[in-house]
């Protein structure tokens, strides 16, 4: 995908020219102003921040196995360094927030630009240890005896019942008396009279009044919440053809790279079982002629011939690790 080659050759890029700036041919000078130090770690903060950004974006448009476990490590390792920067700016500081507008400015960034997002790959490739973990917790539930509930006589369930009973009673009770009584001090009934048609009038005038204003009042608040971007747009919830598309591409994206890791372990496993039917016996055979080589030089220079190193030593790998005999078998 060109996307991801690109993104990969720009964090690339950015990557290799921070490592040349971060070690100079010539060491620099120690920091004394406390204020540019600061300065030079929020600039080098905010730049691995970006690159940490487009290599999580580049990996997760990856399907390569290959370039994704090279992407991986790289990652991994602004990662680290991010972290250890923080850590550093935290110290310096004596604060967990930084005010770096000005950096900002500098590389023409937006506050947004500075947030660390979760890596993609940290919900996409623990699936199978999640469920794992969900189905190990199911047994284990499955595993514990239930609680017994405490038995209990006809007589006790009827006494519990109906003291809730009279209890949900008497709440309702308090409530329609207090309906009432607000009730009656809203609306007083006044004495039939001349002005009885017109207080009516007056009254569900100022009911209507009240419930359009507040109707009004309540689509200015979301028309509002909508212009601040507070909420959105009730016509952008739902879902967009391009939206869609995009999500049946990363869908797709994700069936790609399950694909192509399967058939990557698969193909390296075949590689290594060929090798063995194919130059298992002839590794084996220089591996011997070199053991036994290696005995007759140390008899040869010690005039005895030295003890086989044992499993828990390393076995014949000391062998091969172009040690002496008296490296060997110090004894």
């Amino acid at each position: 995908d060109y996307h991801s080659q690109t993104l990969w050759a720009d964090a690339q890029l950015e990557l290799s020219c921070l490592l040349a700036e971060e070690l100079p041919a010539e060491p620099p000078r120690p920091e004394k102003d406390r204020v540019v130090f600061f300065q030079r770690l929020a600039m080098l903060f905010v730049r691995y921040t970006q690159i940490f950004r487009q290599l999580e974006k580049a990996y997760d448009l990856v399907v390569h196995p290959q370039k994704r476990r090279f992407i991986r490590s790289v990652l991994d390792s602004v990662m680290g360094r991010v972290l250890e920067l923080k850590n550093e700016m935290v110290e310096k500081e004596f604060s967990e927030y930084h005010y770096m507008d000005d950096v900002l400015h500098d590389l023409k960034l937006i506050p947004a630009d500075l947030e660390i997002p979760i890596p993609r790959y940290f919900h996409s490739e623990r699936s199978k240890e999640v469920q794992q973990r969900k189905a190990m917790l199911t047994d284990i539930l499955k595993m514990v005896e239930p609680v017994m509930a405490k038995e209990m006589s006809q007589e006790e369930a009827v006494k519990i019942i109906q003291v809730a009973e009279r209890a949900r009673q008497g709440r309702e009770r308090a409530k329609f008396n207090m309906k009432n009584l607000n009730m009656n001090t809203v609306y007083r009934i006044k004495e039939p009279g001349a002005d009885s048609a017109e207080s009516a009038a007056v009254c569900i005038q100022k009911v209507w009044k009240g419930y359009v204003q507040r109707k009004r009042t309540k689509t200015a608040r979301e028309e509002e919440m909508i212009f601040l971007g507070m909420t959105m747009d009730p016509k952008y919830e739902a879902p967009r053809p391009a939206e869609m598309t995009a999500q049946a591409i990363e869908a797709s994206t994700r069936v790609k790279q399950m694909e192509h890791e399967e058939a990557y372990q698969k193909a390296t496993v075949d590689v290594m079982n060929q090798l063995r039917d194919v130059e298992g016996d002839d590794m084996s055979k220089s591996m011997k002629v070199q053991i036994q080589q290696w005995f007759t030089e140390c008899r040869n220079a010690t005039g005895t011939f030295p003890d086989y190193p044992d499993e828990e030593d390393g076995g014949s790998a000391l062998i091969f690790a172009e040690k002496t005999p008296q490296q060997v078998d110090p004894i």
